[in-house]
């Protein structure tokens, strides 16, 4: 019998998102003028109010008000109708030095060593497990719910910006989208899209919802079908129900709505609830926290894997002690979509023949110690495009420090296929 799956998705203006985005903009501000700082930070946004809390180890001397500000205006809460407005909100900061026994299990090596010497020294900054998920039935290898909600915030974004026929769009919205699939588990059709967008007060209530729901189904959602592929192109339908803005209007949004805080959107920053979660938020942690280092190192995993033709899913666990460099174990369920003769267990022994899971490995293999952060905290972590790219910081004086030819999302290069197809005889 088919079945529905549903994953959400929530844009940058979303309070959860704001509070992401501006602890990983500390995050790449502390490592671009001090790579080896390490830095764990959180976010409460609210009404008319940002905090700033956690524990940091570095050289470096920030402005986090302006950062905070910088952040909030470049989403877009520029207005004072906002009730959270980027010029004249309030930014108080309690962030403190590292406690030094974190760090003592993590920082074992002082100057210069060789990689292995490192690589066995660096424990991990805590203990827990993380997972790594990728399918086939998308072309970026993540599942098609999560991918089309995602989509659908990027364009209506993209909408909000720069789109003269939809003017009254405000930063925070959220999307749902829910699919069939068959007995075989392949995709049959759109049964539901969810969009709730904040808006100006631009008239009588009904005429307003009325109008929103036509624009983003006659302008949103055919943007949205262009983008995808043939086959998913077919799965939007007729029958698609569709509940814009359900609740009624939504003026009343953002932090002043809803009190944003960092790491609480850790399901739309994965897998959309396919596969599995850690419970450990990625955002305000630098990569020596494995609960984004090796979140990244099992997604390049999972992710090479199937575009290896090894399996047509792949979820892979990995666990930690604090401290403790080597992993305490590697599970690998291949959904009993396997390609090869290998139960998962001999699957997981190969695997790690081919990747070095260890946390100073991971750091440098993906090059996780650079500013490359701000850039995944809306819109996933997982399932985007790898990209070499300048980007430029303020120094507290006010000068451009400019970090050159930075590699982002390099979780996601399918770098290892031939190994892969090597060692399994593919």
């Amino acid at each position: 019998m088919s079945y529905l799956f549903t994953s959400e998705s929530v844009s940058e203006g979303h309070p959860d998102k704001i509070a992401d985005q501006i602890s990983d903009a500390l995050i790449d501000n502390f490592l671009a003028f001090d790579r080896d700082s390490k830095v764990a930070c959180e976010t409460l946004v609210t009404t008319g109010q940002v905090i700033l809390a956690g524990e940091v180890k570095s050289t470096a001397y920030l402005d986090v008000q302006k950062i905070a500000r910088d952040v909030i205006n470049k989403i877009g809460y520029t207005k004072s109708e906002y009730m959270f407005n980027g010029e004249s909100c309030g930014v108080i900061s309690a962030i403190h030095e590292q406690s030094p026994d974190i760090n003592q299990g993590v920082d074992r090596i002082k100057g210069e060593a060789d990689f292995e010497t490192k690589a066995n020294a660096q424990g991990a900054g805590d203990q827990g497990m993380m997972f790594g998920y990728a399918t086939n039935e998308t072309e970026n290898f993540m599942p098609l719910a999560l991918d089309l909600a995602h989509t659908i915030l990027k364009e209506l974004s993209a909408l909000r910006r720069d789109n003269n026929a939809i003017k009254y769009l405000r930063p925070d919205a959220k999307s749902q989208v829910t699919i069939e699939y068959s007995d075989d588990h392949k995709p049959v059709r759109i049964d539901s899209i969810v969009i709730s967008t904040q808006h100006d007060d631009f008239g009588e209530e009904k005429a307003m919802l009325s109008k929103i729901r036509k624009d983003l189904i006659d302008i949103l959602i055919p943007i949205v079908k262009e983008k995808q592929k043939p086959e998913i192109q077919e799965l939007f339908n007729d029958d698609i129900k569709y509940h814009i803005n359900p609740t009624g209007i939504f003026v009343i949004g953002g932090p002043h709505g809803d009190t944003g805080l960092t790491g609480r959107k850790i399901i739309v920053d994965t897998y959309g609830g396919k596969g599995a979660h850690g419970g450990g938020a990625f955002s305000g942690k630098d990569p020596s926290k494995v609960d984004r280092s090796a979140a990244y190192a099992t997604r390049h995993i999972a992710k090479n894997l199937v575009a290896a033709g090894l399996a047509d899913e792949v979820l892979v666990q990995i666990s930690y002690a604090i401290g403790v460099a080597e992993p305490c174990g590697l599970f690998i369920d291949t959904k009993g979509t396997s390609k090869v003769n290998l139960t998962d267990g001999e699957i997981a022994k190969k695997v790690q023949k081919i990747f070095d899971l260890r946390p100073y490995a991971i750091e440098q293999n993906l090059k996780l110690r650079n500013p490359i952060y701000q850039e995944t905290a809306s819109y996933g972590h997982m399932g985007r495009d790898y990209y070499v790219a300048d980007k430029t910081f303020k120094t507290v004086t006010g000068e451009d420090f400019v970090v050159k030819d930075l590699e982002f999302f390099t979780w996601e290069k399918l770098d290892r296929v031939e190994d892969i197809k090597k060692e399994f005889n593919i």
